[in-house]
C-alpha cells in the first residue's frame, strides 16, 4: 500500500482527475494548497506598488492505492499535469509526485484494514 501526495496546477485538475477516473481510480481527497517551488512566482504592481506573489496556487491530491494501483495513478497524474506532455519535459510549476509507504488503512465504517480497506 502507498499514499500518493501530488501537488499540480489547479488549471489542470479535471483533466488529472479525469485520467485518474479511467485508470479505474475513484478514492482521492483533494485540497487546495499554496506554495512556491523553483518558478519563483512574480511581480504585480496593485496601486503604485510592487508586490511579490512568491505563493502560488496549487491543487493537493492525496490517494491511498493498492500496490497494482501505484504506476496507473503516476501516470495519469503524469500525463495530464505536465505541461505540453509528451512533446517536452514540462514547465517549472508542473507540480512534484511524493510516494509514501503506507503501513496501514483501517475503514472506520466497517472495520477493514489494509488492502481490503483501500478498496
Amino acid at each position: 500500500m502507498k499514499l500518493i501526495i501530488a501537488y499540480f496546477k489547479p488549471e489542470v485538475f479535471t483533466d488529472v482527475k479525469q485520467a485518474l477516473l479511467r485508470a479505474d481510480i475513484t478514492k482521492m481527497s483533494v485540497t487546495n494548497a499554496l506554495g512556491c517551488g523553483a518558478e519563483k512566482g512574480y511581480h504585480e504592481s496593485y496601486r503604485g506598488a510592487d508586490i511579490e506573489i512568491d505563493m502560488l496556487k496549487k491543487v493537493r491530491l492525496e490517494i491511498a492505492v493498492n500496490d497494482e494501483f501505484l504506476q496507473p495513478a503516476i501516470d495519469a497524474i503524469m500525463e495530464h499535469a505536465q505541461t505540453d506532455w509528451p512533446d517536452h519535459a514540462g514547465d517549472h510549476g508542473d507540480g512534484k509526485i511524493f510516494v509514501v509507504p503506507l503501513e496501514d488503512c483501517i475503514r472506520v465504517r466497517t472495520g477493514l484494514r489494509g488492502k481490503e480497506a483501500i478498496g
